[in-house]
């Protein structure tokens, strides 16, 4: 049986535009920022941490620059969590190249992106909030309560 022919060379793929950051590294950066904010970590400690600065750390969480995979091992120790969990929640049908990719994310309208309210930062203190309180009793029923209130809304 004869081996497939292998084309040499390099298939032209498009890239984003300049300026466009990838939507993956602005998913993965989202994600550092909802684990720091959870956890109560400034920007400044967790750049300390790692030995970047806050502004490193901003570009980092804003998608503007790529977590390379040490820097990505890093902060899944200092954050407590699994590399896996700054992927999760990508969207299946994110593009990032030309055949994959319909628009860049500049090319969005705003009202076309819907806000994750998990990565806003009143749920954030609300659930580092919640946690705080020490008695499982009145913090399940704190849990009811809110669960009552928001269901009269759906009536």
């Amino acid at each position: 049986m004869k081996a497939p022919k292998i084309k040499k060379g390099r298939k032209k793929v498009e890239r984003l535009p300049p300026g466009t950051p990838n939507p993956v590294d602005v998913h993965v950066g989202s994600r550092v920022r909802q684990r720091r904010t959870l956890l109560g970590l400034s920007q400044e400690k967790l750049g300390d941490a790692v030995g970047l600065t806050f502004q490193q750390i901003q570009k980092y969480e804003r998608g503007a620059n790529r977590i390379g995979a040490s820097r990505m091992y890093e902060f899944s120790r200092i954050l407590d969590v699994p590399v896996s969990y700054f992927y999760e929640e990508l969207p299946g049908e994110l593009r990032t190249h030309e055949g994959r990719m319909s628009v860049g994310m500049r090319d969005m309208d705003q009202d076309d992106l819907e806000p994750d309210p998990m990565a806003r930062r009143e749920t954030l203190e609300l659930v580092r909030a919640y946690y705080r309180i020490t008695d499982p009793r009145v913090r399940k029923r704190l849990f009811e309560l809110t669960k009552a209130l928001g269901n009269s809304f759906d009536e």
